[in-house]
């Protein structure tokens, strides 16, 4: 088979731990054809979505990881398979994106995970569907909605709703120090939306990443444990990767979800809980694939490879 990743710069990505790089290094191994292009290169003509890619191997040393063949412009539905992995900003070039993803679809392709589905599923938005599973939540433009939500709840975090790796984050305490400019800057005076959730003091324990693939729950999850004095677990913020297994309560959450989610086109996703609480689905490029490998022996990326496989069979 021949797999077409859509993704962020190669350069950019962390070889040690990327979990782009792994399910590549994967399909690699299993024999499978890889080619690799940015969502800039995708294109549509002449009744034809195309993209111009290259064909790519991941070479085994760390110092130049990966080599690329000729640049060449192919038909989205001629590959087994389109694996979108470009990481947020979720704005109006990723949409676009999406909707030439979709005519490929139209055209026969089978595109993971389905853009339409991507569309339909707001990382953070989409929590609000599920409200018996999340924390006391406000999402608004407004100053005045946000500095009442926190006289409720008197300990809260805010964020924008296009963030990732914890970008953005702010925590306001009782004393609501800051509190307008922090909602002003991140809000760009009401012009932007933010989520207000309270603060779950659970964090200390870990921000944990739960990934569900076609429907199944991979049965370790990855704490993100914040350190110092920062309250972001992320690992892009600095927060330490420990991977466990899931708790009796983040069992109950991932496997009522992942069958949900899975019957909506969603092959890949990663459930972010905190204490129990569901604060995030992460659909657009889920990641920690290395670290739950590295530190349980549970291979997630064949795992990935092998339900991806089945799917195009």
């Amino acid at each position: 088979m021949d797999f077409l990743f859509i993704g962020d710069p190669l350069d950019s990505l962390k070889l040690q731990k990327d979990s782009t790089i792994a399910m590549m290094r994967a399909a690699q191994i299993a024999g499978h054809q890889l080619w690799y292009t940015q969502s800039r290169q995708l294109l549509w003509q002449a009744e034809f979505a195309f993209a111009n890619c290259c064909a790519i191997t991941i070479l085994p040393t760390s110092t130049s990881w990966y080599q690329l063949g000729p640049s060449e412009v192919r038909m989205l539905h001629k590959f087994s398979a389109v694996l979108m992995r470009q990481d947020p900003p979720f704005n109006l070039e990723y949409l676009n994106a999406t909707w030439i993803l979709s005519a490929a679809v139209n055209q026969g392709a089978r595109v993971f995970n389905e853009p339409s589905a991507l569309r339909n599923q707001s990382e953070k938005l989409s929590i609000t569907e599920f409200p018996n599973l999340i924390p006391p939540t406000l999402v608004t433009r407004e100053l005045a909605a946000i500095c009442e939500f926190h006289a409720e709840h008197q300990d809260i975090v805010v964020k924008p709703l296009d963030g990732m790796g914890g970008m953005g984050v702010f925590r306001i305490g009782p004393d609501g120090l800051n509190l307008a400019s922090i909602v002003e800057t991140l809000g760009d005076n009401g012009n932007r939306t933010l989520m207000a959730q309270q603060f779950l003091p659970q964090i200390s324990a870990g921000d944990k990443r739960i990934l569900l693939i076609a429907g199944e729950v991979v049965p370790y999850a990855l704490a993100r444990i914040p350190q110092g004095s920062e309250i972001r677990g992320n690992l892009a913020a600095g927060g330490k990767g420990v991977a466990m297994l899931l708790s009796d309560q983040e069992k109950v959450v991932a496997t009522y979800l992942a069958p949900l989610l899975w019957s909506r086109g969603l092959f890949l996703v990663g459930l972010d809980l905190i204490g129990g609480y569901l604060t995030e689905i992460n659909v657009t490029s889920p990641t920690c694939f290395v670290e739950i490998t590295e530190q349980t022996g549970f291979d997630v990326a064949q795992n990935w490879l092998q339900a991806l496989e089945k799917q195009l069979t």
